[in-house]
């Protein structure tokens, strides 16, 4: 199991942006996949998006594709998810997760970061 802790959150307009990071306990890249999940009030948890370093792919949930974006830095070993065109739906509680490679579940999770919509 490795330690993660999201951070970023906050309160955005609608079409704003925000930046999460995830820091990870360790150099996991390449051993483990690293995805975004989120959970809005009253709804079951989603995944968003997630990467696996050692074959570069990426996934998106289709309702944020083309606005949020995945990326990695492995020599500070955080995770980051830009996030633009903010949306009301987008409002949630945003997870960062992480599985072994070839792992069907995630095993390891954040505590979570608030995204609210101030519109």
């Amino acid at each position: 199991e490795v330690q993660l802790v999201e951070s970023g959150g906050g309160l955005v307009q609608a079409g704003g942006s925000l930046n999460l990071s995830c820091a990870t306990s360790g150099s996991i890249f390449g051993q483990y996949v690293i995805g975004w999940f989120r959970q809005a009030p009253g709804k079951d948890r989603e995944r968003v998006s997630c990467i696996s370093r050692n074959v570069e792919s990426t996934f998106y949930e289709d309702s944020v594709k083309g606005r949020f974006t995945l990326s990695s830095d492995n020599a500070n070993n955080t995770v980051y998810l830009q996030m633009r065109s903010l949306k009301p739906k987008d409002t949630a509680v945003y997870y960062c997760a992480a599985k072994p490679r070839g792992e069907q579940h995630y095993d390891s999770w954040g505590q979570g970061t608030q995204v609210t919509d101030s519109s």
